[in-house]
């Protein structure tokens, strides 16, 4: 049957090269494959429906939800216009607002493909009119929009937590301080490209402008402290918290007065067709993965991989290189899930923490977001500017520079992921 896989593999690269959304570019061929080696079309619907049958995954839909809401009740304004009051004595002020409010939003919503859509309607035009350049403004809000899935609730974490069987509280806790990391990363870019562009001044503060945003963003700061509070202290799971996140922004919502029967619909209706594009993936990357299972590509993989050396260093800026060109391919939840059930056995042989592993692996996929041909956000971010998507990409080239970085120190200090896991007990 190595012919067959081979040409399985060559099916799905052409699908996807045509544009066929990625669920079904995976289980088309996967499907024919199961049914050339003599299982039926009962067993290849049941081992789709089986790749979806886990209670973490009931966490998905919901984070979309919260970051949804936060969107569309307008908790995201309130966000940024307390980051315009607190960082607008900086020089170059609204790009080191755009970090900060992607940073704020991050413990609401797992996806950045909800920040870019959200926060960069405003942030984008803000930047152009202050005379900021337009491919600068798209790119860090871009850029920016990628600590959304890394910071928890991250929803890739949610998944590599299902498909790796570890702890998801421990996978978020660990993804802390590297979200931060890019923060600060995009922020060292931020203060380099500002340093001899002095027409970007600050503005005086405006302590009654900076009472009142902070008034303001009083709620969406707390939610981090219910959410992960919450989920690091045992008082509720990962996916009660989702629950429990979606609730409080229906409050926040009936407070600020911006929840109404039609916003919540549109929220329900948005959040389903985005659940349902997942679910797609995680069914037929269910089925792939079995097939890859029974035809022993991790066993050659792995031997592959330690043909190289065995070396735990040389193994992960392996996998970095193979990851990195992933993303620029193909949906980083699929990737997960077909690359994760390979690559984690061989990283734990060799002594690797799949906690470290998975967020060496996130911050990987998430990078591809950025990057043509697939790179989602691209295609989000040209949307909300109406700009060509080769005009957004020259705009995000030099931040993949901090970005790039930034990975690299993550995936040589172990104890930056591992620190914060390690003290709260996980």
């Amino acid at each position: 049957m190595i012919l067959e896989l081979w040409m399985v593999g060559v099916a799905i690269a052409v699908l996807l090269f045509l544009r066929v959304p990625v669920g079904l570019a995976f289980i088309g061929p996967s499907l024919w494959y199961a049914l050339a080696d003599g299982r039926s079309e009962g067993f290849a619907l049941k081992t789709t429906f089986d790749g979806l049958n886990s209670f973490p995954l009931l966490a998905v839909p919901l984070f979309i939800l919260v970051g949804v809401l936060a969107n569309r009740l307008g908790i995201a304004d309130r966000l940024y216009e307390f980051c315009l009051a607190a960082l607008g004595r900086l020089r170059g002020n609204l790009a080191y607002v755009n970090v900060g409010s992607a940073v704020g939003f991050s413990w609401m919503s797992g996806s950045a493909l909800a920040d870019v859509a959200g926060l960069g309607k405003m942030q984008i035009p803000a930047m152009i009119k202050a005379g900021y350049p337009a491919g600068f403004a798209a790119g860090l809000t871009a850029s920016s929009s990628l600590i959304s899935p890394v910071m928890p609730p991250s929803i890739p974490a949610v998944i590599y937590a299902a498909t790796a069987t570890v702890s998801t509280g421990a996978l978020f806790a660990a993804s802390v301080l590297p979200a931060f990391a890019m923060a600060a990363g995009l922020c060292i870019y931020i203060l380099i490209w500002t340093l001899h562009r002095p027409q970007f001044v600050s503005v005086p503060f405006d302590r009654d402008r900076f009472t009142r945003a902070s008034v303001g963003a009083i709620g969406p700061l707390l939610t981090p402290v219910i959410l992960l509070g919450g989920i690091l202290s045992g008082v509720f799971t990962p996916t009660e918290a989702a629950s429990v996140a979606v609730l409080y922004m229906l409050i926040l919502g009936l407070i600020y007065r911006s929840a109404t029967p039609r916003l919540l619909l549109q929220s329900l209706r948005e959040t389903a067709v985005i659940t349902a594009g997942i679910t797609l993936i995680l069914g037929a990357a269910a089925l792939l993965g079995l097939i890859l299972t029974r035809a022993h590509v991790s066993r050659d993989v792995a031997e592959f991989l330690t043909s190289f050396s065995d070396d735990p260093w040389v193994f992960m800026i392996l996998v970095n290189i193979i990851l990195l060109i992933l993303g620029c391919l193909i949906d980083a939840t699929a990737i997960i899930l077909v690359t994760v059930p390979v690559l984690l056995p061989i990283a734990m042989d060799l002594g690797i923490d799949p906690i470290y592993f998975g967020v060496v692996m996130i911050i990987n996929l998430m990078i591809g977001l950025l990057t043509p041909p697939v790179g989602s956000v691209l295609y989000i971010t040209s949307s909300v500017t109406g700009k060509p998507v080769d005009v957004i990409f020259r705009g995000v080239a030099p931040f993949l520079i901090p970005l790039v970085a930034v990975l690299i120190l993550v995936t040589a200090l172990p104890g930056l992921v591992l620190w914060l896991p390690g003290l709260l007990g996980f």
